[in-house]
């Protein structure tokens, strides 16, 4: 039925990437598996939980026309304490899978290969070509800002908007928004999607090229789809209207803060020792001519420092979630940020010249 001459390092390779697709729980037992298909002088092995599937080459492979299903979990085990680098896996017509390596020989149960919920079929047109650098960048610039339950669906994904040759990709989880926003290549028509945000941060793990390596993104109405390498990903998008994030984020302001980031964000770093885990104890910034006082004070103790800063407006004191700060200033790669405010009850945003990238965050009430 199945006979596969493999290489260890890239079948553990391709067990990596497809496990992200495997559910942790499951209502149907043949998706607890990956499906291995030899066809056309191609190895490939695909993962499908029903929302997200993936399928993916593995490298230095060869073998006879065929497909078994294996537990996805017991047949990574079995691959990562093989003592050889060559692995010969076969299947026979009762699907009992063979696997050797040098001196060691296991023999699992497998499943019928028919059985399996492959990956949907999606008609592709032009795709979205961008640098997987860029892609995995703008995911990590972002995700942070998705919301981590389902108690509004739209707050988990990530709005993938495409006007031209610009990109926008946006997150909010009701106390900030991430905005980053890129030019590609091209020119296309203008779209926009909800990707989940699980899906996303997949993407981000799988994807390790450089600027000169190239992500393709095709769209349908129901699913997107990431091409790269060796690999396919497809995902369900999330159905709906994304909130509307241009009445959201203003162009007015009365206090303007230019401040080093690293200074900035050491010293909020040093202000979250003092705060529990469920503490939710605010950062408060006293903003001056010249300087800038950060002070915390919680049951634990209290911090004051301050850090020299150009400001133009008034004077204002204002109190910020510090681990919302530090999110947005570790996403951040300039030597200097600038920091808008209005007053200390609206919202505050950090942003470059460029609007390359955009982080609003909502102030906190807080006692002096």
């Amino acid at each position: 039925m199945l006979h596969l001459n493999l290489s260890k390092t890239g079948l553990i390779t391709a067990v990596n990437i497809a496990m992200k697709a495997v559910p942790a729980k499951t209502s149907l037992p043949i998706l607890e598996c990956f499906l291995l298909r030899s066809a056309g002088g191609t190895v490939t092995l695909t993962a499908n939980d029903m929302e997200m599937a993936i399928c993916t080459r593995v490298s230095n492979a060869s073998g006879e026309e065929g497909t078994i299903a294996v537990g996805a979990k017991l047949f990574s085990e079995i691959i990562r304490k093989l003592p050889e680098e060559e692995v010969e896996l076969s299947a026979d017509e009762n699907d009992q899978i063979t696997i050797v390596s040098g001196k060691a020989k296991f023999t699992i149960a497998g499943k019928d290969g028919a059985d399996f919920v492959d990956m949907p079929s999606m008609e592709t047109g032009n795709p979205v070509v961008i640098s997987q650098f860029t892609l995995r960048e703008i995911i990590n610039q972002t995700i942070f800002s998705t919301a981590p339950n389902e108690s509004n669906k739209m707050m988990t994904g990530e709005l993938f908007e495409i006007n031209g040759s610009r990109l926008r990709v946006a997150a909010l989880d009701g106390h900030r928004i991430a905005i980053r926003n890129c030019d590609l290549t091209d020119t296309y028509p203008r779209f926009s999607v909800i990707v989940p945000g699980k899906t996303l941060g997949d993407i981000s793990r799988i994807v390790t090229g450089g600027t000169d390596d190239f992500a393709e993104l095709y769209f349908s109405r129901n699913h997107i789809q990431f091409r790269f390498d060796d690999t396919v990903v497809m995902s369900r998008l999330i159905e709906g209207e994304y909130f509307r994030i241009n009445q959201m984020v203003s162009d007015n302001y009365e206090v303007k803060m230019v401040i080093n980031r690293r200074e900035f964000l050491d010293c909020i770093e040093r202000s979250v020792l003092l705060i529990r885990e469920n503490d939710k104890k605010p950062l408060v910034i006293d903003i001056k001519d010249g300087y800038a006082s950060l002070s915390l004070n919680s049951i634990i103790g209290s911090l004051h420092e301050e850090i020299a800063i150009e400001k133009e407006g008034k004077d204002l004191t204002i109190g910020f979630n510090p681990r919302f700060l530090i999110d947005a200033l570790r996403a951040v790669n300039d030597e200097d940020i600038t920091f808008y405010m209005s007053n200390s009850r609206a919202p505050g945003f950090i942003r470059d010249a460029e609007s390359s990238y955009i982080y609003l965050i909502l102030p906190v009430n807080f006692i002096r």
